[in-house]
This record gives structure tokens, sequence and C-alpha cells, in this order.
């Protein structure tokens, strides 16, 4: 099925229900936000059809803590430029989206079992705005982003999803920003085809989301070294265990963009609605 048409059964589905869906995106390179390619082109298209949100939860694999769930509470979030090496015309790139700190500080309380704070100094990292200046261009609906604890087992992320999946009724779009594959060491950087395990990986991630076996995506031990080649540091693969988190049995699940760029990274991304 094509993306236009996985989009357009999206489109369809979303008409019957008032909660708003959950995304986890694939952001790949940095570079794809300012290049026209394909998975910049799917991302203008999925945001023509989602429905305009009240706010948008940002869980990125950019920002990582340790011991601790931060809550972006500041009004107004600087676009944070969080790599090197890249052309002046990345730098350049801003999302002046305003924040949202009342909901913000709610989250903090919903979160408190999860050793949840309320953060001022994070604005929006790359894994946040080179995604949304896509699906929502104006940059004129509240944002504030979730930090992932690096010292959190799996299940504990899927666990603060399923304690934010409340926020779908309130016109909160839940957005996570990572990989499903994601191994910087392995990748070629000339092209050429994906690594044998970086395909077997996400085979399997995407046949055990489709069954909704969300347990054994977060059992790092029983994926055992499959995960490791294809999660080094697994701070990409969490805000995809959030999001699965904040789904339910009525939802309905729509994968896009399932190739594996540059041999190594997985661009995979997914919709439940």
């Amino acid at each position: 099925m094509s993306i236009s048409q996985q989009l357009q059964k999206l489109k369809d589905g979303l008409k019957a229900s008032d909660r708003m869906p959950v995304v986890f995106l694939g952001h790949g390179s940095p570079m794809n936000a300012i290049e026209d390619n394909p998975y910049a082109r799917s991302w203008a298209r999925l945001g023509q059809t989602l429905p305009r949100p009240q706010a948008i939860l940002v869980v990125s694999a950019h920002w990582m803590t340790r011991g601790s769930t931060l809550v972006s509470v500041t009004a107004r979030p600087e676009t944070i430029h969080d790599f090197y090496g890249f052309p002046q015309e990345l730098f350049q790139q801003q999302y002046p989206a305003p924040g949202a700190p009342g909901l913000a500080a709610e989250v903090v309380s919903i979160l408190a079992s999860h050793h949840a704070e309320g953060d001022d100094t994070w604005g929006l990292d790359h894994g946040a705005w080179s995604v949304l200046k896509f699906l929502y261009p104006g940059a004129d609906v509240r944002v504030f982003q979730l930090s992932i604890d690096m010292r959190a087992d799996l299940p504990e992320h899927v666990a603060i999803g399923e304690a934010l999946r409340g926020l779908r009724s309130r016109g909160v779009l839940i957005l996570g920003s990572g990989n499903v594959v994601h191994n910087l060491r392995e990748v070629r950087w000339g092209g050429g085809p994906a690594h044998d395990w970086a395909e077997e990986f996400d085979t399997f991630f995407a046949d055990r989301l489709g069954q909704g076996d969300i347990a054994a995506l977060s059992d790092r031990a029983g994926m055992g070294r499959l995960f490791n080649m294809a999660h080094p540091s697994f701070d990409h693969y969490l805000p995809a265990l959030t999001v699965a988190g904040a789904a339910d049995a009525k939802d309905r699940l729509i994968f896009m963009n399932d190739s594996i760029d540059l041999g190594s990274v997985s661009m995979r991304s997914f919709v439940y609605y």
C-alpha cells in the first residue's frame, strides 16, 4: 500500500474518533529537515491528514536524562541545534512554537511516580523541530517535550505512555521521534544496502507491534544480540515504546516509511488512531 493510500485510510479512520492519534516518526539524519526527499514529503502529507491538536507532547530521542523524567514547562521554547558538522542552513532553522506551561505542569503530576520534574531550560531539539516543521509548518500549535530516562528499564517507558494516554481525549497529540533501528557505527555514508541485522530487527519490531506484543518489544534480554546491534545506545528506541504505550486495544495501526536509510537507520514510522 502506498503512503497516499495509507494516509487516506488514516484520514477516513480519524473521522470516527474524537481522540487524537499517537504518532512515532523515524527522523533519521538532521539533513531531512532541509532536503526535499520522500521522508520530508511524507511528513508534510501526514500533517495535512492529522487533525489540529490543542497541544503537542514530543518524546524525542535527543533529550536524555538519568534518574528523572523532565517535562519542559517553558512558555517560549528555543530551537536547539544539537548537532555539528552540518551546513549553515541547518543551523539557521527556527521553529518558534509556543510552549504549554500549564499542561506541562499537569504532566509532571501525572508522571509523579516516574520521578517527573518540571524543567525550564530545555527547548525543542532537532528530534522535535525537524519533523514538526513539516507536520505543522506554521509553528502555531503549543509544543512541549518530555525527556527519556536512560536509567529506566524499557517497560517503564511503556508505562509512561500508558499514563499519558488520557491526554489524547483532551486534544493532545503525543509524538515520538527516534528510530526503530539506529546504529551510527555501522552507517554506510556512501549508500548501499541495509545490513541484514538492521532489516531483521526492523521486521521483528513491525511484526511484534502489529501483534500488540509490546512485552516482547520491551524485553531487552529476550531480544538479545539483535537488539544490541540495532541499538548500541537505545535512546532512539525509547520514544517508540512510549508511543506504543499510549495506544490501546481500540486503536488501529498503520506504518509509514518502512525503509532502512544509510544501511543502519530505520525510517519506519507508525500511527495509532
